[in-house]
């Protein structure tokens, strides 16, 4: 069985090239549309990494991932953070929530697979 990546993200255009992405690479992807249906996905089927943006409806990504570090069930999920805010304070506070990795917007393909299966540990 692969390894499966749970995108979370609001803005359709990043969902569907992220998708096309990950499924390239062999990964089993599931997506969510806003924060509270991210942390629903994590419940119902736990991703090996999560590509979860910070600007969304209903529960930000900081939110999130506070709430999934919180649950020891969940500690094996890597957390990438991809968001628009770059300022170091935004990085920091994502990487004190627990985020494996924090990536701004614009990111490259080729630099986001390489962390995703860095994470993973696959080579």
């Amino acid at each position: 069985m692969g390894k499966r990546v749970l995108i979370v993200d609001d803005e359709p255009n990043i969902v569907i090239s992220l998708e096309f992405l990950m499924k390239r690479e062999g990964f089993e992807v599931s997506v969510a549309r806003d924060g509270e249906e991210a942390l629903r996905k994590v419940e119902e089927s736990t991703p090996d990494v999560m590509l979860l943006d910070v600007m969304m409806p209903k529960k930000t990504g900081y939110e999130v991932c506070q709430q999934i570090r919180a649950n020891p069930s969940l500690s094996g999920v890597k957390i990438v953070m991809l968001t628009a805010k770059g300022r170091d304070t935004e990085v920091a506070k994502g990487l004190d929530l627990g985020a494996d990795a924090y990536m701004t917007k614009p990111f490259s393909t080729k630099d986001l697979v390489a962390q995703v299966r860095a994470l993973l540990g696959i080579s």
